[in-house]
């Protein structure tokens, strides 16, 4: 590979001085040993350098042989690391299993959203690294490793990495028996609504997205589980929930854009990978020319964020496609940024703008990190290190991991330096 690869958004170039595809697990050992540094760049749906090497060997694993090995008896799956979601959900629901939750994209691939912790939504969902039972890595010499949640001390540590402990080839995920969803989508929501009713809201289906522009109204997506529908009563068409109405053709997040690259909504029932996201993976999601933020916060500070956001309305109205705010489960890996505590997740999809969008940023960021914000590990945030790790308890027993799994630094570049500065 010889040409430099961009970032999906494109506002990122990665500064690779080599690139390599190796076609198998010999091939990536052999990479990797023979390499000073390295770092694994997946789909490239981050909007920052967690994945940049920095100069020195970028790997791409999507050559790598595809793989989906589904164990019924224990409900679990290895998959290759390298594969998208929308690659190994159709095989999982060919066995008759699913994840439980998804991204709202199936673009991505599972090690690089677990690496960064990246999510779906639902009161009851953990983020797609709290499924992963076990995974095998490529250590610094070529090695392959194999941690498991039964068997490695430090699991919990080592799930969401940011890339720093190694190449992760294979993923073993929990898995639930495959399950339909139908999807519901009320608009012009008044916002207040939303917020003076946020536990109804978000409670009124198995997966739950709120979108808005913090100005006045928000369009509320609910998405059922099959097993719900006898037990959730929805409004009537012609009647309204919180101010708001019941669509009546398909939209998009995004107003203006076509709601053909979305999955189906109505109501119309069908497999959970086919509906847990919010785009259909044929398609570019989202509008592909953005920057993007998350900031999760402790589900008791959702109000006092959701104020202090809507005060800046007017400022990030102007250089804002749409904004997300999603609930997700507590977990117990280190690095999550719902890490012990059940969260509430505010997005933001920016006009592809940097020098527009950065004072604006930097307004919310002065607002939501003293209320205990954790930026998502892939997304634009500026608020620096210090901001970033603040309310992580267990960062420096991540950085002992660091140094017992690479101790001279390979799989570190700076973003990860940044955070974790070396000690040799």
């Amino acid at each position: 590979m010889s040409a430099r690869p961009r970032n999906w958004a494109g506002n990122i170039t990665f500064r690779a001085g080599r690139m390599h595809r190796p076609g198998s697990l010999a091939e990536l050992r052999r990479v990797v040993g023979a390499a000073d540094a390295v770092r694994v760049l997946g789909t490239g749906h981050s909007f920052n350098r967690v994945a940049d090497a920095d100069g020195g060997d970028q790997v791409v694993l999507d050559a790598l042989p595809a793989s989906v090995d589904v164990d019924t008896a224990a409900g679990t799956a290895e998959v290759a690391a390298g594969m998208r979601l929308a690659e190994i959900a159709p095989r999982l629901q060919a066995a008759g299993f699913a994840l439980p939750s998804l991204p709202s994209l199936p673009h991505i691939s599972p090690a690089g959203a677990c690496a960064t912790g990246t999510h779906g939504s639902g009161d009851g969902l953990r983020g797609l690294a709290a499924l992963v039972r076990a995974m095998r890595l490529v250590g610094p010499e070529g090695d392959v490793t194999e941690l498991s949640r039964d068997g490695s001390e430090d699991f919990a540590g080592c799930v969401v990495s940011l890339g720093a402990l190694g190449v992760v080839t294979h993923l073993t995920l929990d898995l639930v028996p495959a399950f339909d969803v139908a999807q519901h989508v009320w608009t012009r929501v008044p916002l207040d609504r939303v917020f003076e009713h946020f536990d109804e809201v978000f409670s009124a289906g198995y997966s739950v997205s709120v979108f808005t522009d913090w100005t006045d109204t928000a369009t509320v997506w609910v998405k059922l589980h099959a097993a719900q529908s006898d037990d959730i009563a929805l409004p009537p068409r012609d009647d309204d929930w919180l101010g708001g109405r019941l669509a009546d053709r398909p939209v998009h997040p995004i107003p203006g854009l076509p709601a053909e690259n979305c999955t189906e909504q109505l109501g119309v029932p069908g497999p959970w990978h086919e509906r847990l996201p919010h785009f259909r993976p044929e398609f570019t999601p989202s509008s592909g020319e953005e920057l993007q933020s998350e900031f999760f916060l402790a589900r008791d500070r959702a109000q006092a964020a959701f104020a202090a956001v809507r005060a800046l309305g007017a400022r990030i109205a102007p250089v804002l496609l749409v904004s997300e705010i999603r609930t997700i489960a507590a977990d117990d890996l280190w690095l999550s940024p719902c890490f012990e505590r059940d969260s509430v997740a505010i997005h933001f999809t920016w006009i592809a703008d940097r020098a527009a969008v950065a004072p604006v940023l930097a307004a919310v960021e002065h607002e939501l990190l003293p209320l205990g914000a954790r930026p998502h590990w892939g997304k634009v945030f500026s608020g620096g290190p210090d901001a970033a790790l603040a309310t992580y308890e267990k960062a420096d027993e991540f950085d002992r991991i660091l140094r017992r799994h690479d101790p001279r630094g390979k799989f570190r570049n700076q973003f990860v330096r940044d955070l974790f500065p070396d000690h040799h």
